[in-house]
């Protein structure tokens, strides 16, 4: 497997900033890479053969009028039934920092995940000393529920978890109050390389909220590279794995065309 380096300019010097790996997480330690004050992460689902039922894919063009695509009936990933999310779970509980003394520094996760799996994940992260969360709703205003979809109520959220030790984490809020109900962008500024994808307005809020400029922010299933662009666009350094090597190469290149670092955030 291999790793590739984004490189980022500050101030005239260069420095690593962001680093991704054509590998599976659990191939961590060869990487030496540092503790992460936040983890965000969205891992496969396991929709199995009803994969694209949320989604447009699952028609020819998008549209239901054109009858099912090559698509419908169809998985995501080949390697989604090989997830093991105990893995995963001891993965993210070690690669946190470790809780310090003082309040408002703590680490946390940020776990994206279907509406059932919120109770499984918090279950399992208890297990790993993961002891607290906070649920979460992202709201969009377009629904991917495109079956039967003028035969039903459809879904219009996407669902989540805040994942954290004993301490609350850091919360960048300015005073103000955040609810756990959060818009979900529509994204407009970025190429969709990849059927999971997080818009990385949503994903910068995220980062913003629990971490400070040149922390660490870690994604062990990092799919497009969305992460890692919103960590590289706010000075955060990032580290990301991603197994399969065609979404790996486009990752990679989609960082590199698309990171602006705003040095003012």
């Amino acid at each position: 497997m291999s790793s590739g380096t984004v490189r980022i300019k500050h101030g005239g010097s260069s420095m690593d900033r962001i680093e991704l790996f054509n590998d599976h997480f659990q191939n961590f330690k060869p990487y030496q890479i540092p503790k992460a004050q936040l983890i965000i992460a969205d891992p496969p689902y396991n929709l199995g053969k009803n994969a694209y039922a949320s989604n447009p894919s699952w028609y020819v063009d998008g549209d239901n009028k054109n009858g099912e695509s090559e698509l419908a009936g169809k998985q995501f990933f080949d390697t989604d039934a090989n997830f093991k999310p105990a893995e995963f779970m001891h993965f993210c509980s070690q690669m946190l920092v470790k809780e310090p003394k003082e309040n408002g520094k703590a680490p946390c996760m940020v776990l994206f995940c279907g509406f059932e799996q919120q109770f499984y994940y918090i279950d399992l992260a208890k297990r790993y000393g993961l002891n607290h969360y906070i649920n979460l709703v992202f709201r969009k205003n377009y629904s991917a529920q495109v079956l039967k979809a003028n035969m039903r109520v459809v879904g219009n959220c996407e669902y989540g978890l805040i994942l954290y030790r004993e301490k609350l984490p850091k919360f960048n809020n300015d005073g103000s109050m955040v609810f756990n109900c959060m818009e979900f962008p529509r994204e407009t500024h970025y190429p969709k390389i990849h059927p999971t994808q997080k818009p990385v307005a949503l994903l910068e809020r995220l980062i913003r909220l629990f971490t400070d400029r040149n922390e660490v922010v870690i994604d062990p299933c990092a799919g497009s590279g969305s992460t890692l662009l919103a960590a590289a666009n706010l000075d955060r350094r990032a580290y990301g794995f991603e197994i399969k090597k065609e979404f790996y190469k486009e990752a990679k290149d989609f960082i590199k065309k698309y990171a602006h670092p705003n040095l003012f955030t």
